[in-house]
């Protein structure tokens, strides 16, 4: 009888060789994109690049991708009582969290740049934050709204002085203590209530003033993110109207304030970073700008917020266009690369070329942001209207891009270790945050019938092409008319706002993109020689000169 073989007796069993798949994107220079760096010295902030190139070497490490990872598995953590039985209210997150947050803030990501006086401080923070959200996104809502909040601080002049310096620091400091103790500061924001959601004059919070000059706040917030953060710039119906305070989540007197976390939300992505519904029952809190006028006063740091929601949108798009050009590149299919076969270069030029319009839209929005707080009124009228017009398009067209960027990866792309799930995941969410797709489209409306001058300042933008392409002036001439407002224009706004953002990213491309470039955006997103979905360019395009533009 033979004997009986035991696990060990076995050699080591090999069923089949992997071939036919590509390695890892990791170990590469997310900065190493000639679309963003163009852009970056186009905006007035080429001093910025050697830094930029160290920060995108680190963005495509293998510890960093980990880091992203991890803090996505690992969800914060809500705990509402100590051990003792103590009301804490406080959020744990992994340490993962902590590491991307330290680097962005010591990056210059959060606030810096408000205490940066040099020409292209606002564009140098605006491409780190692509570059580094191109990594890891749910960490940067914390990052953008503390860069968000310093003007709109500023109409507290005596709170400003003792809260900006912290603001704009390059100090991390995870956990809750007083805040003037600390070496730097996070911000955060409560708008938005159950009852009225973007309907903020809905809203039910109330304000109470004291003898010593703080008010009292009694209400709830119900989208309340990064509630680890220490200041919040929140709105409450005062005795003369909606009005913006501040509310720190620790008092001077090192005593915590009152903020009831009632429960996390359970999100469809952005899943490292906690959003909150917080319970206010007689919260410290600080009037910011004047009563009554809390809207006019938080629209400032609204404004700053949406410009991050096109860069964060921008950032998404190009990152998902990367892994799925790196896929192509290494991939073979029926005896030849994917990136060779004329279908797919179709498919990868085509997401390049949304890529590129998005890119170079949200950096000309960042040197307008830089060039208004230098005090150019021009800039600050088109960043005004441009803001919401950009808000609404490049967020919206992310989905789309991403889903199309996944499916090059066919199954691959599907699995979760890919890494391309978390971006489709993430893709809805700068079009809802700020303000969803009909917000914008509306404010679009608003600024063209209260502020004139912003559409002038939009005007001169386009017209800055004007006869370098019959398409984009044809198409302009169209718009014009789009933009009389009429009875029926609130009906309109999807589709004027739309056909304003793809002119100004035309004369943007045909003014800064390579010829072929311009060409194919004209004919396919201007003239209409295309189909609905990616992949769709003409004949004639010149596809070698779009995937010359592809990141690493």
């Amino acid at each position: 009888m033979p004997a009986i073989p035991t696990p060990h007796s076995h050699p080591t069993a090999t069923t089949h060789e992997v071939t036919n798949q590509p390695p890892p994107l990791v170990g590469h220079d997310v900065a190493d994109d000639p679309v963003l760096i163009e852009g970056v010295r186009r905006e007035g902030a080429e001093w910025h690049l050697d830094d930029l190139h160290r920060l995108g070497r680190r963005a495509g490490s293998e510890e960093v991708q980990h880091w992203a990872d991890e803090a996505n598995r690992h969800e914060p953590r809500l705990r509402t009582h100590d051990r003792y039985g103590h009301r804490v209210d406080e959020v744990e997150f992994h340490p993962s969290y902590h590491a991307l947050l330290d680097v962005a803030i010591s990056e210059g990501l959060g606030g810096a740049a408000w205490a940066d006086g040099r020409r292209g401080a606002h564009v140098a923070r605006a491409a780190g934050f692509m570059v580094w959200s191109s990594a890891e996104a749910g960490h940067g809502c914390p990052v953008s709204m503390t860069y968000a909040a310093v003007p709109a601080l500023r109409h507290a002049p005596d709170l400003a002085r003792t809260y900006e310096p912290l603001l704009t620091s390059r100090v991390y400091e995870a956990g809750l203590r007083t805040p003037a103790e600390k070496p730097g500061l996070l911000a955060g924001m409560g708008m938005t209530e159950k009852q009225g959601g973007t309907d903020v004059r809905a809203n039910t919070t109330t304000a109470t003033q004291q003898a010593d000059g703080t008010w009292r706040l009694r209400g709830h917030k119900w989208f309340t993110s990064a509630p680890m953060n220490d200041l919040f710039l929140v709105l409450a119906q005062a005795p003369a109207g909606l009005s913006c305070f501040l509310v720190p989540r620790v008092l001077p007197d090192g005593s915590r304030n009152t903020f009831r976390i009632q429960r996390l939300k359970d999100k469809l992505g952005n899943r490292s970073n906690a959003s909150s519904e917080p319970e206010f029952d007689d919260t410290v809190a600080w009037l910011v700008g004047d009563e009554g006028r809390g809207v006019r006063t938080i629209i400032d740091m609204v404004t700053m917020t949406r410009l991050d929601c096109v860069l964060g949108s921008a950032a998404g798009t190009r990152a998902a266009l990367a892994q799925a050009a790196h896929h192509v590149r290494h991939r073979t299919v029926f005896g030849a690369k994917l990136f060779d076969q004329p279908l797919m270069r179709n498919v990868i030029a085509d997401l390049s070329l949304e890529s590129e319009a998005a890119t170079t839209l949200a950096l000309r929005l960042a040197g307008a942001a830089d060039r208004a707080q230098q005090g150019d009124p021009q800039e600050r009228a088109f960043l005004r209207l441009a803001t919401a017009v950009g808000k609404y398009w490049v967020c919206k067209r992310q989905p789309a891009a991403v889903a199309e960027a996944l499916e090059c990866l066919g199954g691959n792309g599907y699995d979760e270790e890919s890494g391309m799930p978390r971006l489709y995941r993430e893709a809805p969410l700068n079009g809802i945050w700020e303000g969803s797709g009909n917000v914008n489209a509306l404010d679009m409306l608003r600024a063209l019938s209260r502020e004139p001058e912003s559409l002038q300042a939009l005007s001169a933008e386009i017209e800055a092409a004007a006869g370098a392409d019959r398409r984009l002036d044809s198409a302009w001439r169209e718009l014009q008319n789009d933009l009389v407002l009429t009875e029926d224009a609130p009906l309109r706004a999807r589709r004027v706002i739309e056909r304003t953002a793809l002119v100004l990213q035309g004369s943007l491309l045909v003014r800064h993109a390579p010829a072929g470039v311009a060409d194919a955006f004209c004919a396919s997103r201007l003239a209409g020689d295309r189909g609905l979905a990616f992949g769709t360019l003409p004949a004639g395009t010149d596809f070698g000169g779009l995937l010359e533009r592809l990141p690493v």
